[in-house]
């Protein structure tokens, strides 16, 4: 039987972590979880996650900052990181995209929209289109490709 692959989902939201826990389990995902910065950090070195689902306003350190730490560490540097926040532009987006965010999210995202973008990181080995689904049309990447929304 093929190993599951392993999400840390990172979010200080005990409700928010847990229904993106129970989503990506029905999906067939592996989950791990962090509540903070540094417990992101610990859980990413302990456990060798294949995707990290990362908030960016989290207590002690920022997901920013956080995900700046993963990408200099060579455990970690290659491990995908999603952004998902309720941010939608200022300095913690600009950071984690300067520091290797993969995407960025912003919340509400719907179930199928986040199934569709970690489906795509976690099927091949190639850095996957993000111009536009393939599986879900509706799901169109921003032209400054920072980020992934529904039309309205």
């Amino acid at each position: 039987m093929a190993q599951k692959q392993k999400i840390l989902i990172v979010e200080d939201n005990s409700d928010c972590r847990e229904l993106l826990a129970l989503v990506l389990r029905r999906s067939g995902y592996e989950i791990a979880e962090a509540a903070t910065g540094l417990e992101a950090i610990e859980q990413a070195a302990a456990t060798h996650p294949d995707l990290i689902l990362m908030d960016l306003g989290l207590p002690g350190i920022t997901g920013d900052e956080a995900t700046a730490r993963l990408k200099a560490d060579p455990a970690t540097k290659d491990i995908p990181v999603i952004v998902n926040t309720a941010f939608h532009k200022g300095t913690l987006i600009d950071r984690a995209i300067a520091v290797g965010a993969a995407e960025i999210l912003h919340k509400p995202i719907s179930f199928e929209a986040l199934r569709e973008v970690v489906r795509r990181y976690l099927s091949s080995n190639d850095t996957p289109d993000l111009s536009r689904s393939s599986e879900n049309p509706q799901l169109l990447r921003s032209p400054d490709r920072t980020t992934l929304s529904a039309p309205e």
